[in-house]
């Protein structure tokens, strides 16, 4: 059975090497400094942080992945937008049906939610399969940033 637990300070050599496995993969399509990773890890572990709540996905109590998930306004639904912003199932759990039961979860546990959105590289097929079968299209926007971090 999946459950999600909140992530804390202890699940630090746990989640850290999964999240350097997720930015080394084939869903981000360029490097990010392993201190903002080390920091995302820290805000995501830490209640008093409202912006990014972290979770481990654990499947009959072992650990098979991790999320981090935030939380906007969207005015193009005129409501409160879901924001995946990473979802990581260990190797050795892929396969197993648990994207699917994980994207349902994650509906449930947000029922205010008009839209949930998340990022994914074309070249991660297998995410891009999970995603539109759980209902996601793309939205052909390109997007700018501005990063202000060194």
């Amino acid at each position: 059975m999946l459950t999600f637990p909140d992530l804390t300070a202890e699940d630090h050599d746990l989640v850290v090497p999964m999240v350097l496995d997720f930015y080394h993969s084939d869903a981000v399509d360029h490097p990010v400094d392993s201190a903002i990773l080390e920091q995302s890890f820290q805000d995501a572990a830490d209640p008093a942080e409202p912006l990014l709540r972290g979770l481990l996905i654990q499947w009959d109590g072992e650990s098979a992945g991790y999320l981090y998930v935030t939380q906007c306004y969207s005015a193009e639904v005129g409501g409160r937008c879901v924001f995946i912003e990473e979802i990581y199932l260990r190797p050795e759990f892929r396969g197993r049906g648990l994207g699917a039961e994980i994207m349902a979860w994650l509906e449930r546990s947000y029922p205010a939610a008009r839209r949930f959105r998340l990022e994914v590289t074309r070249a991660n097929q297998g995410a891009v399969r999970l995603y539109e079968r759980a209902g996601y299209t793309f939205l052909h926007y390109d997007q700018m940033v501005l990063d202000k971090i060194k």
